[in-house]
């Protein structure tokens, strides 16, 4: 607290202020001159259930149940041709629950450090709900307290730290008439100020409403998943009228199995599986991650970290643990340590400051205790620069060296440059003999000792920032404190190309900001609007960018960033537009987040290729049945099974396998080209069966072709499965050997209650003939299938970079047209 005179230990000071009437507030309340609840809120239970249940992907789906509904028997056995639903609402289910639970997580961590407020009211001191802030009232602060409305200050006196606000970490002198934002929070002294700003016109509140938009996940699986889905969409309304045209027109099939097998054809067009699977592995990775307090309030968040390639850190809170440590001391005229201890003891003792700097010199000093009882007191002061207490006929004084000695001698003048160059804060501590004179230092003051401060480095920070270099990530420091103080902060934690400084108060205009970005690795005296900018450049630039923050000040750069993360010790706004919240508010946790990422991304990539062949093989077999005079091959119910054999069960088990390798490429290129093998492969069986009904086994029924068709096709699957399981080791051994087992078991064993014949639809009085096509067919798949997968060993990387190449075309052409259209508008 600011204060010009000394004062004795026992004096104390109360400013008062009349404040406003009862009737002056109604009048205000009626006026709509009131706070109001301005809680940040999570997305509400309503909207959760809506945006998961009322999806493209659904609606598709329900409208192809309801149509076969009325073309077959919903009984036990024509409930198989269902079994695409539960895809539906198993994907409903994780989706929703793992919403609901951030929503929980996020609700109960919503602290407001402030939920009342003491005004003063008709002349006395009133305890109210911040939302009952009305404009002009006088609101009675002290240390501890946050500071909810913006407000000037009309009695007293404080030190606010604004660094949730700012990002400057120093505590601030506010005298009368000076300004305070809502955001920071009183460190030492007690004030009156009065509301000036109310609701949305207070300072945090803006900030924090530059940040209400919506801003879809920046997922590649999720982006890949929606092309496929839409493609396939514009594909499917007009192939599933020709394919049901021609059947039913032309070759004259009977309605029920056209209308059975078409919708069949349409169902294995679409990669449900893999919207189920994604949507699994990832709520699976937001479980695990949760065991080491990470809460992700975005399922696909983990991915996007890591393919991080740019990751921008707030100092205080992230690499510092926003409290200040005395790093060393330097002991003058022959004392000791413990003496010197003894001494701060009995200073910090007296003075009882709250603030960074005293609390670091109050831990340095812990264990001893206080000896001396202060006589006279003098509290610091930002104009002064120094504190001071009496003890038994000696002044002590602890300040900066600069203020405290009037004619600094070059040994403390040295001193002091060399370690503030170095980013230490320094002070010193001299005594005299008598006491204070009002607020003037004693004459002929001895220095006793220096003590040197700096921020508290996080323990496990050098290795993080270890573990992204390591990792090719490069790393840019953005904080709102002093570049030099920054730089050693950066120093010390192990950060590399400490010297590539920028001081953002000397950039002008936007493209210097823009320029800046590329250019430097450490940028302070950074504004929330040019920490916005700066994550915007990089990306601009082709990076993907992950911003760390705690402050209101990182709001709007942590939800411009591909990837948030905040500590949970840092401000609601910050935590809500976060994609993670650190719940221990360690930086420890990254890689972990980054392990998850790697694993989910690649397991998925291996998966997502049996899923696509699927997708593949079946758009091909519509479109080369629409010229062959025969049924189609699958029934609903039959890729119930074939999925499960083939797909489903392989694929969930082969997601949960550890997995740490680098994540390289884009998905999907990587993916459609990995299904090569896969699709050429199905499709010789497909082609071989076509060929042999029509030659070699003439005159077979319906339920034989579907068989034929059936037993090509998941042998085929299982070559392609053979692919993706190798290298095998013991567990992809037993998995093999299990998926040819459950179907050797399906076409063979009958339960009581159901006949699985039946229920899948498998026709199982198989011929001799039909054996030796089967046999014939098989064989020419082995050969086909090994060409196959050297061709995508020997080209696969030129045929993903091709590929990569056009949809960078097509999303350039169509970022392009949406440009063009907001322009129009």
């Amino acid at each position: 607290m600011e204060n010009n005179e000394a004062t004795s230990v026992t004096e104390t000071t109360e400013n008062t202020a009349q404040g406003l009437t009862s009737a002056e507030v109604q009048a205000r309340v009626a006026e709509g001159k009131v706070n109001g609840d301005q809680t940040i809120k999570t997305k509400s239970v309503g909207r959760i259930l809506f945006s998961n249940t009322f999806t493209f992907f659904n609606g598709l789906f329900l409208v192809m149940a309801v149509i076969l509904a009325f073309f077959c028997k919903v009984d036990k056995y024509g409930i198989g041709n269902f079994g695409f639903v539960i895809l539906v609402f198993g994907n409903m289910i994780i989706s929703i629950s793992q919403e609901l639970r951030a929503k929980h997580t996020m609700d109960k961590l919503s602290l407001i450090s402030a939920p009342k407020v003491i005004v003063i009211r008709d002349g006395e001191e009133k305890e109210i709900a911040v939302k009952d802030i009305v404009l002009d009232d006088v609101m009675v602060l002290s240390a501890g307290n946050q500071i909810c409305a913006d407000a000037v200050v009309v009695g007293g006196s404080m030190e606010v730290n604004e660094s949730l606000i700012t990002g400057e970490p120093d505590a601030i002198l506010k005298d009368a008439d000076d300004e305070i934002m809502s955001g920071s929070y009183v460190v030492s002294g007690k004030a009156y100020a009065k509301v000036i700003h109310i609701g949305l016109e207070n300072f945090a509140m803006k900030i924090s409403a530059g940040a209400k938009y919506f801003k879809k996940p920046n997922s590649e699986i999720v982006i890949a998943l929606s092309r496929i889905i839409k493609t396939m969409a514009v594909v499917l309304v007009p192939l599933g009228i020709a394919l049901f045209c021609v059947k039913y027109f032309v070759q004259q099939n009977q309605i029920n199995e056209t209308v059975i097998t078409t919708i069949g054809s349409l169902v294995g067009m679409i990669p449900s599986g893999l919207v189920a699977l994604s949507s699994a592995v990832f709520c699976l990775s937001v479980i695990r991650l949760a065991k080491h307090k990470t809460l992700a309030q975005d399922m696909y968040c983990v991915e996007t970290l890591a393919r991080v390639d740019t990751l921008c850190l707030d100092k205080t809170g992230t690499i510092t643990e926003g409290t200040m440590e005395v790093n060393s001391v330097k002991l003058e005229n022959g004392l000791d340590e413990d003496g010197f201890k003894q001494i701060l003891k009995n200073i910090t003792t007296a003075l009882a400051d709250e603030n960074a700097t005293a609390n670091a010199i109050r831990a340095y000093a812990e264990g001893v205790e206080a000896n001396l009882t202060a006589t006279t007191i003098v509290p610091f002061s930002s104009a002064r620069k120094w504190s001071g207490a009496s003890f038994a006929g000696r002044a002590y004084v602890m300040g900066a060296p600069e203020f405290v000695f009037k004619k600094p001698t070059k040994e403390i003048t040295e001193i002091t440059k060399e370690k503030a160059e170095d980013g230490y804060r320094v002070l010193c501590v001299a005594s005299a003999e008598g006491d204070f004179d009002g607020s003037n230092l004693p004459e002929n003051l001895q220095l006793e000792g220096f003590l040197f401060i700096t921020d508290k480095i996080r323990k496990e920070a050098p290795d993080t920032l270890k573990f992204f270099k390591d990792e090719g990530v490069n790393v840019k420091i953005i904080s709102g404190d002093n570049p030099v103080t920054v730089r050693a902060v950066a120093m010390r934690a192990g950060l590399e190309d400490c010297d590539n400084i920028v001081d953002m108060s000397t950039l002008a205009t936007e493209e210097e900001v823009y320029a800046a970005a590329e250019k430097y690795t450490i940028f302070g005296r950074v504004l929330p609007d040019q920490k916005l900018m700066l994550v915007k450049a990089l990306k601009q630039n082709g990076h993907i960018v992950a911003m760390t923050g705690d402050g209101v000040n990182d709001v709007l750069a942590l939800k411009e960033a591909d990837c948030s993360v905040a500590m949970a010790s840092g401000s609601d706004a910050a935590k809500n537009v976060s994609s993670l919240v650190l719940l221990d508010s360690n930086f420890a946790s990254m890689p972990r987040v980054v392990a998850e990422g790697r694993r989910s991304i690649n397991n998925l990539e291996r998966s997502a290729s049996l899923f696509l062949v699927k997708t593949m093989y079946n758009f091909l077999i519509a479109l080369l049945f629409l010229i062959v005079p025969t049924i189609l091959p699958f029934a609903p119910k039959h890729l119930t099974l074939l999925g499960s054999v083939t797909i489903g069960i392989p694929s969930g088990l082969l997601a949960l396998e550890p997995n740490k390798e680098l994540v390289s490429g884009k998905f999907l290129p990587k993916v459609l080209v990995a299904t090569i093998p896969g699709v050429i492969t199905v499709m010789t069986g497909i082609v071989a069966m076509v060929i042999a009904t029509q030659t070699v086994v003439t005159g077979l029924s319906d339920d034989q072709m579907q068989c034929l068709y059936f037993l090509a096709t998941v042998v085929a699957g299982w070559l392609y499965l053979f692919k993706v399981c190798w290298p095998f080791n013991w567990l992809r051994v037993v998995l093999y050997g299990c998926v040819i087992g459950l179907l050797a078991l399906a076409f063979t064993v009958n339960l009581k209650v159901i006949d699985i014949q039946a229920f899948f639809g498998l026709y199982t009085d198989i011929t001799w003939p039909m054996w030796q096509v089967l046999l014939v067919v098989w064989a020419i798949l082995v050969p086909v299938f090994l060409a196959s997968w050297y061709l995508v060993i020997k080209k696969g990387k030129t045929f993903q970079d091709d590929l990569g190449r056009r949809f960078d075309k097509m999303d350039a052409k169509m970022k392009l047209r949406q440009e063009k259209k907001k322009l129009a508008a």
